[in-house]
């Protein structure tokens, strides 16, 4: 479940003002406009020798996909079907191709299945593996209800705890079970959902994730427009996808910990929140990709194979990322999350 499209749709109309000012004549020009204000609590774009592309997929089931009736999903993140399975192993294929990686964080719960012999697969290609907590939790939680659809419906596994408590708990058991099945340690950390903020104003979570060991992690997904569900993308609403690139840099926190935001619109903002074409969604993706690489920032995109499946069965999603790379020459590169973040000054 992404918990960002609720906060960024309430946020939508102070955006909107923002968005305006920075918007150019038209979408076609957004990429080569010079590069837009942001609000103080925005990350500075650091200066790149060029621009450093990624491509994350969280490895998660999601509700309404692959039928917009599935529900049930809620209460069995890490339990990935079939498909879902089979389609982060050809994309991981294609991208390991094409020289680049696919960053994956990983519902834990998935190892509680008896066959993870396509996890070992995309850790022999090379493939980061990260944490995305055991049972795809909500780790801004205060209150236990609020945790995950699990916990709600079978109050007795958490019992006796705190929200923290489960929180941090439910974050070491994904790695431990990594470690048990993979025999490797996770490769970074994403929040199940992103956080138009980040981690901002919680330093209690930071140092949770800092004490786990975590020296990054991928937490704030910024702000941006939305069009209504089944309407094509207007200019406006692309302009504004464009223009949150620039709070999608990474940063530091005042504890030290790096966060490499996810970069907008991810697949479930297009095809769940604004039931988009894939055609609006490729073009989206590009022009967001396009601004990074015009600016020599950074792009990170954000899916899931479980909703990918159905709506992008041909991988053209990835196949134009490296097609945009490739043209781009020495201007910028596909890498992974761990390579950026070391970049990061601190």
């Amino acid at each position: 479940m992404n918990r960002s499209s609720v906060r960024t749709r309430r946020e939508f109309l102070i955006d909107t003002a923002r968005i305006a000012a920075l918007a150019t004549a038209n979408s076609s020009q957004a990429a080569e406009t010079s590069l837009p204000k942001v609000s103080n609590s925005a990350p500075p774009i650091q200066q790149r020798r060029q621009a450093s592309i990624a491509i994350s997929l969280d490895l998660e089931m999601a509700r309404n996909f692959p039928r917009w009736e599935d529900a049930h999903w809620d209460f069995e993140k890490g339990l990935l079907n079939a498909e879902a399975k089979a389609y982060a192993l050809e994309a991981a294929r294609r991208v390991r191709a094409r020289g680049g990686v696919i960053h994956f964080f990983v519902v834990g719960r998935v190892f509680e299945q008896d066959d993870i012999e396509w996890l070992k697969q995309l850790h022999r290609l090379g493939h980061p593996l990260g944490n995305h907590t055991y049972d795809h939790v909500y780790v801004l939680a205060t209150k236990a209800e609020d945790i995950q659809y699990r916990f709600k419906r079978a109050p007795w596994l958490i019992q006796g705890k705190t929200p923290s408590q489960v929180i941090r708990e439910n974050i070491e058991l994904c790695s431990e079970a990594m470690e048990t099945r993979l025999g490797i340690k996770p490769a970074g950390f994403r929040t199940p959902g992103g956080f138009s903020d980040g981690l901002n104003g919680r330093p209690d979570v930071q140092n949770t994730l800092l004490n786990l060991g975590f020296r990054w992690v991928s937490c704030k997904y910024p702000a941006h427009p939305y069009s209504q569900p089944g309407t094509p993308p207007t200019a406006e609403v692309l302009r504004g996808i464009v223009a949150a690139q620039a709070a999608a840099q990474p940063f530091v926190y005042p504890n030290g910990l790096v966060d490499v935001p996810m970069s907008p619109i991810s697949d479930v903002g297009a095809f769940r929140n604004c039931r988009w074409k894939l055609g609006d969604f490729l073009t989206a993706v590009k022009m967001g990709v396009e601004w990074a690489i015009e600016h020599k920032a950074v792009y990170d995109f954000l899916a899931h194979p479980s909703v990918l499946y159905p709506n992008d069965p041909e991988f053209r999603t990835f196949d134009m990322i490296c097609d945009l790379v490739q043209q781009a020459g020495d201007r910028a590169r596909l890498t992974d999350l761990d390579a950026i973040a070391r970049e990061v000054h601190l």
